[in-house]
């Protein structure tokens, strides 16, 4: 069967940043390691509109189709659908979590892929998708 991994925002912008954690942590090479191992495994990376619209406001487009660039051939490209919206509206709603995050959820769920992100909200959605930060996949 093969693994799909739905990156959270901020482990593309480790990525992309090579960004360091509060304690010096290699946030970037995490991620790297990550996607290393996704095509070792012969994995995809699924990567949703609302996900693309989220870059926008921290990377002009062309920044953000240079990020993603190197990955085309693992990316799968995920729709959303009126009745995902819907869903994430009432999740985060009654979670109290950001919609964002509720909607990345239950896309990363209905594409049967593991939500890849240290984001504690996440954590209040564990019933709806499997949620792993990335240095614990690698």
């Amino acid at each position: 069967m093969e693994l799909k991994f739905y990156l959270d925002t901020s482990i593309w912008m480790d990525l992309y940043e090579d960004r360091k954690g509060f304690n010096n942590e290699p946030l970037g090479d995490y991620a790297w390691d990550l996607v290393s191992y996704i095509k070792t495994i012969g994995g995809k990376i699924i990567v949703s509109v609302f996900l693309l619209k989220e870059l926008e406001r921290y990377y002009p487009l062309d920044e953000i189709r240079g990020m993603t660039f190197l990955f085309e051939g693992l990316m799968i490209k995920a729709e959303v659908s009126d009745a995902q919206i819907k869903e994430a509206k009432s999740l985060s709603k009654e979670r109290n979590v950001p919609f964002g995050d509720a909607i990345h959820a239950v896309v990363a769920r209905d594409n049967n892929a593991i939500i890849v992100s240290r984001d504690r909200h996440f954590m209040l959605l564990a019933d709806i998708c499997n949620v792993i930060p990335p240095e614990k996949i690698i």
